[in-house]
């Protein structure tokens, strides 16, 4: 598995700058979460390393390689983004859904026998098999959310980049969910997600990097980057760090001044 970094980019987007002078290198086999306040910049950042963004300044590299000069196709067999939950209206089946992730690796023949089992275990994996044949728009928000999730295991990447996946989950399949990105990363895929949670950031990531205004202010694990004072300073609210029978738990007492 190869190495995931961004190299001094710089976005802005309005005359806004978003992203100010990043430097930020990603090893596979952990997973790393970018928490932050709204406008941040987690999301733009998400692009640039997808290779879906070209910065201003600077450049994303996949194992070395700048990843603009990757071709679409090749680019795309290597880094799956799901991004936050898009709307969907097309009345396809769910098996159909997923097996988009499939579209990098197609030939003229179309999906393959490896094909098809990649696209039936990412349904087992993201629990979606159930729905296989019934069209995604019948399915609830957080039912397409996990068609989702499992559109882009089809594709087994080496890196895959989320979105607020656990935004549109139920609490029982947010662990699920949680539980389906540890054991990729434990495999030696990366996985990078952003969060809005900080408590399920504490107890899914292995690394955390805390963004505000464009510009890194922790990067470590989770117990280290989301201490009380870096709290303050990116979000404007006083927090407490506790232990709680299940890990970490980051407990927000109420705004700064």
């Amino acid at each position: 598995m190869s190495t995931l970094g961004a190299i001094d980019i710089a976005v802005s987007i309005g005359g806004v700058s978003i992203i100010g002078g990043l430097t930020l290198s990603f090893k596979p086999g952990a997973v790393t979460a970018l928490v932050g306040p709204n406008g941040a910049g987690k999301s733009t950042l998400l692009t640039c390393l997808a290779g879906l963004r070209r910065p201003e300044r600077g450049e994303t590299r996949l194992g070395g390689e700048p990843l603009l000069s990757m071709a679409p196709r090749e680019r795309a067999r290597h880094v799956a983004l799901l991004e936050q939950t898009p709307e969907i209206v097309w009345a396809v089946d769910v098996r159909t859904l997923v097996g988009l992730g499939r579209t990098p690796f197609l030939g003229a023949r179309g999906l393959t026998t490896e094909d098809r089992e990649a696209v039936d275990d990412a349904m087992r994996q993201a629990e979606v098999a159930v729905f296989a044949d019934r069209p995604v728009t019948s399915l609830s928000g957080g039912e397409r959310a996990r068609v989702l999730i499992a559109r882009a295991l089809a594709g087994r990447p080496q890196w895959l980049l989320a979105d607020e996946p656990l935004s549109g989950l139920d609490p029982g399949h947010q662990l699920d969910a949680v539980a389906l990105f540890r054991a990729l990363a434990s495999r030696g895929a990366g996985v990078i997600v952003t969060l809005h949670d900080l408590t399920l950031a504490a107890r899914m990531a292995d690394r955390v990097l805390v963004l505000a205004r464009g510009a890194v202010l922790a990067d470590g694990a989770p117990r280290d980057a989301l201490r009380p004072e870096v709290l303050a300073q990116a979000y404007g609210v006083e927090a407490r760090l506790a232990e709680g029978a299940a890990g970490a738990l980051i407990e927000v007492v109420g705004r700064i001044g």
